[in-house]
């Protein structure tokens, strides 16, 4: 039986670290349903297409072919246990860098498991060297012109530069 992992994000954009969390997931699935969350209250930096291509761009950067091919990107606008069931997940993925993001994170695997029980939240701790990450402070970096080629993959660089008003 194949073993479906679902990693639910914004991945606005896709960071050295959600590649870190996105590595340690394909080591322990089978096939892992990278999950972009469409919430019609906000208004992301790069549309659902341009987040899909560059996750799929990152993956054939980061990732062996083999382990690119494993992944299927999918948006979702509801529960994420919903997305995780349709999808066949047998668990969720989630990133922590931190307590904070632990404390948050536990709720929601609480509120998940009562949900759905027979899907698991699976916890990785973020590696050190990319623990500091987060999309938010990278869009900000990106805003005021800062260097933001050490927080995302290569293939994510020059569009957010562009993006951000700091590549012109």
């Amino acid at each position: 039986m194949e073993r479906i992992a679902l990693y639910p994000g914004s991945f606005d954009p896709v960071t050295n670290g959600h590649m870190d969390i996105l590595r340690q997931a394909l080591a322990l699935a089978d096939k892992v349903v990278v999950a972009i969350g469409i919430h019609p209250g906000k208004t992301p930096l790069f549309s659902f297409e341009e987040r899909v291509d560059l996750i799929r761009k990152a993956a054939r950067t980061e990732f062996s072919e083999a382990d690119a091919d494993r992944l299927e990107v999918i948006s979702f606008s509801g529960l994420v246990i919903d997305a995780a069931r349709d999808h066949g997940a047998a668990c969720l993925v989630r990133g922590l860098r931190d307590g904070t993001d632990l404390d948050f994170e536990m709720q929601m695997a609480g509120m998940n498991g009562t949900l759905q029980p027979d899907i698991n939240t699976v916890f990785l701790p973020a590696s050190p060297q990319v623990r500091h990450i987060t999309a938010t402070l990278v869009r900000q970096i990106a805003k005021m012109g800062g260097e933001i080629s050490a927080f995302v993959p290569e293939p994510v660089a020059e569009p957010l530069r562009l993006r951000s008003g700091a590549g012109v």
